[in-house]
């Protein structure tokens, strides 16, 4: 289902945070949003899942205005997995962690039925926790429990997953796991990622934003340009898509962009061709 973000500002303690912020993620694509910090990624994902109201414009998923929803209705179209925020699990194990995500879906009566269980079985199965669903979430890794909270949002049926960093504090095979899982539910999906290497791996668009606003948006490879790179994250760097079909960010030796250090003589220009061509 297609999200779309119209005209979007956000006000806090009369301070504005985001500012005309427009974004668009079609049905089934996978869209990141990145920028340095404070630069109001988690506050624009907070609108999207109803956690936060902005002061004007729209959020829609497909044709509603989740603000104009009943907070159930929005439940049923939006699951969100933010940094390991299982909330209290005190107890519990894991098939009853990913079985509260089919509460949006309950009547009044709030029993499971045949339809709940085969979301919760087929939720886990996709996920990979079967060998530990009868354990306790608070016995589990990092990795494990971020699986776990991904196989709660998919057992929620959404037709939005809104990810909030659910790569940090997980070691390199976790986060590639955890991507690939991400990848296979075939759900449009919005995340924040900091680490723009797995930014640029898992997501179809882009959205950069800096100091409130959306600075451009679009294809990686046309998103993620040596001037961006620079001028928004201030380090010298290009992209490129390799042979294996991944696109990665190559670095440059020296970490800042015009850092102003004695001796360095070269325009920005030429430093962003620098950067180009070091891929090459």
């Amino acid at each position: 289902m297609k999200l779309t973000v119209d005209r979007l500002h956000v006000t806090l303690d009369r301070t504005p945070i985001l500012r005309e912020v427009n974004l668009e993620a079609r049905a089934g694509d996978i869209v990141g949003l990145v920028g340095p910090n404070g630069s109001g990624k988690s506050t624009l994902l907070r609108t999207v899942y109803r956690s936060l109201r902005p002061a004007d414009g729209v959020v829609r998923v497909g044709d509603d205005d989740v603000w104009a929803l009943s907070p159930r209705a929005a439940a049923r179209r939006t699951a969100a997995v933010l940094q390991d925020a299982g909330g209290n699990t005190t107890g519990l194990t894991v098939t009853e962690i990913v079985a509260l995500g089919r509460a949006p879906h309950h009547g009044l009566l709030g029993r499971d039925g045949a339809e709940d269980h085969r979301a919760v079985e087929e939720a886990i199965d996709h996920c990979g926790v079967r060998p530990f669903a009868e354990r306790e979430y608070a016995s589990l890794s990092g990795g494990e429990r971020q699986r776990v909270l991904l196989a709660r949002a998919l057992a929620q049926s959404p037709r939005l997953l809104v990810l909030d960093e659910v790569t940090n504090h997980l070691d390199i095979r976790a986060r590639f796991e955890l991507l690939d899982l991400i990848r296979a539910t075939g759900v449009t999906t919005l995340a924040v990622l900091h680490d723009l290497d797995l930014a640029a791996r898992l997501c179809d668009q882009l959205v950069v934003l800096h100091e409130g606003v959306v600075v451009t948006a679009g294809p990686v490879l046309e998103v993620l340009t040596p001037a961006v790179l620079r001028d928004v994250f201030g380090v010298r760097a290009s992209t490129e898509r390799h042979a294996d079909g991944v696109i990665r960010v190559i670095y440059g030796a020296r970490p800042l962009a015009g850092d102003g250090t004695a001796g360095d003589d070269t325009t920005a220009d030429e430093q962003d061709r620098a950067a180009e061509s070091a891929v090459r």
